[in-house]
């Protein structure tokens, strides 16, 4: 795709989308969720994690080892980006 025309489209499934429009949604999409993770810490502690993200999902995601916990003295704590990335990320919860 390096020195796609303007005038070149993108075939989906369910429509023609023209590149520009394309990468002018995603570069949109990406700006708005560097802005929202941007006031987040690195790190969060097992309890914020299960409520942010739910109990099961975190629990899911540590037992399948898409994420490991940083363990310090008395607190287990998790890679927020990390967290986020699984939240946003398509899973196929019946492969195993």
């Amino acid at each position: 795709m390096i020195g796609m025309s303007p005038n070149a489209h993108i075939q989906f499934s369910d429509k023609l989308v023209s590149y520009e429009t394309f990468m002018s949604d995603l570069s949109a999409r990406v700006v708005r969720m560097m802005k929202s993770d941007a006031a987040d810490p690195e790190y969060v502690s097992q309890r914020t994690a299960y409520s942010i993200f739910g109990r099961r999902n975190v629990d899911r995601w540590r037992r399948t080892g898409k994420i490991t916990p940083y363990k310090r003295p008395g607190k287990m704590e998790y890679c927020m980006a990390d967290l986020w990335l699984l939240q946003r990320t398509e899973q196929d919860y019946l492969n195993r």
